[in-house]
């Protein structure tokens, strides 16, 4: 079994995959959102080719732990890919994964240009690994 973990941004969506035995989320990639909505077929593809069993999706609490309209914005599209991809989505608190992905990054001195490019996916591995933890403490 594996689980795809999302951090959906209206730009650029990224995405990790944990390995089979669901201890440990390794980032894959980041997709760019396209007008055409040709980045859920790209999900998808990911999720066949890894064999996931159901993807886990990043939600953007506010800090107060309500859900604003961003949170609203990715509960719809997240139900849009369960639909699209025809496995079960769950939805994960994802406060501050970018931020953590950010200083990790800045931690291992990648800056700029690179850091835009896989700041998503190092997002999407923090945020199904920490569902992962919740799953075997």
């Amino acid at each position: 079994m594996r689980i795809l973990g999302v951090d959906y941004g209206s730009r650029r969506i990224g995405i990790a995959v944990s390995d089979p035995a669901c201890t440990m989320a390794h980032p894959i990639q980041t997709i760019q959102v396209k007008s055409d909505g040709s980045h859920f077929q790209e999900i998808v593809e990911i999720a066949r080719s890894f064999q996931v069993d159901r993807l886990v999706v990043g939600l953007p609490y506010n800090m107060d732990g309500s859900l604003g309209g961003k949170g609203e914005e990715v509960l719809l599209w997240g139900r849009e890919l369960e639909q699209r991809i025809g496995l079960p989505v769950t939805f994960w608190d994802e406060r501050l994964s970018t931020s953590e992905a950010h200083e990790m990054l800045l931690g291992f001195n990648i800056k700029g240009k690179k850091r835009k490019t896989i700041v998503d996916k190092i997002a999407a591995s923090i945020i199904l690994q920490g569902y992962l933890d919740s799953e075997h403490p």
